[in-house]
C-alpha cells in the first residue's frame, strides 16, 4: 500500500499542478509546458526501466513538443504570475512522467482495473482536505444541476475511462509511444471544438497539429 500511496501522490500532484496553474498562466503556457511530459517519460524510461529510444525518436519527441508549443500559441507577454503558473505546468509534467513510469513498471504484478481504482483511491485521498479547505469560499452558483453534471462526466470520462486506457496501453507498449500519442488530446480538442462548438480552428493550430503529427510519426517508427 505504501507504493500505492506514493502513485496516487504523484497522480494527485499531476492533477493539481496542471488546474492550478490555470489560475495564473494561460491555456497556451500551460498546455505547451504540461505537454513536454513526453521529454521526462523518455528520461525516466531510460533510467527506472532500462528502455532504450533511439535517437530518430528523441528527435520525434522535441518535434511533436514543439508542435504542441505552436499548436497552444505561445504568449510574448510574461509576468512573475504566469511564471508561478508555468512552474506548476512543468511540476504537472515531471509528475505525468512518473505516473507513466510507474503504471509500466506495476504492468506485471496487478491486473488493470486493480492498479488503477488503488492509484484513483489513493489520488482522491490526498487531495481530499484542499477540496474541503475550498468549500467555503466556492460561490453558491457553482453547485447548480449543470455543474455537478459536469464534473461527474469529468470523472466518469477522461478520468476513468481515458486515463484507465492510458494506464492499459502503458501495459503494452514503450512508455514514450503511448505518451506522445496521448498528446494528441490538445489536437482532438480542436478537433472537437470545430465540431461541436462551431469554433473554426486558427491556421497557427492546423501548422501545430502537423507538426505534433510528424513528430508522432518519427516516434513510433
Amino acid at each position: 500500500m505504501g507504493r500505492f500511496l506514493l502513485y496516487g501522490l504523484i497522480a494527485a500532484l499531476h492533477f493539481l499542478c496542471a488546474i492550478a496553474s490555470l489560475q495564473y498562466t494561460t491555456p497556451a503556457h500551460s498546455l505547451s509546458i504540461i505537454y513536454t511530459a513526453p521529454i521526462f517519460v523518455t528520461i525516466f524510461s531510460a533510467i527506472f526501466l532500462k528502455e532504450t529510444v533511439r535517437p530518430r525518436q528523441w528527435a520525434g519527441v522535441v518535434v511533436a513538443v514543439l508542435g504542441v508549443a505552436i499548436l497552444a500559441g505561445l504568449e510574448p507577454h510574461i509576468s512573475l504570475e504566469m511564471i508561478y503558473g508555468d512552474a506548476l505546468a512543468l511540476g504537472s509534467a515531471i509528475a505525468f512522467g512518473f505516473y507513466s513510469i510507474a503504471g509500466r513498471y506495476e504492468r506485471a504484478r496487478y491486473p488493470l482495473l486493480v492498479y488503477a481504482s488503488r492509484v484513483y483511491g489513493a489520488a482522491a485521498l490526498w487531495l481530499l482536505p484542499a477540496a474541503l479547505l475550498s468549500l467555503p469560499g466556492t460561490p453558491m452558483g457553482a453547485w447548480g444541476w449543470k455543474q455537478i453534471a459536469s464534473l461527474l462526466g469529468l470523472g466518469l470520462g477522461p478520468l476513468a475511462l481515458g486515463h484507465t486506457l492510458y494506464n492499459a496501453s502503458l501495459r503494452r507498449v514503450h512508455a514514450t509511444y503511448v505518451n506522445i500519442i496521448a498528446s494528441q488530446e490538445v489536437t482532438g480538442g480542436i478537433v472537437l471544438s470545430w465540431l461541436l462548438l462551431a469554433q473554426t480552428p486558427s491556421l497557427n493550430s492546423l501548422i501545430g497539429a502537423f507538426v505534433t503529427l510528424v513528430g508522432t510519426g518519427l516516434v513510433l517508427r
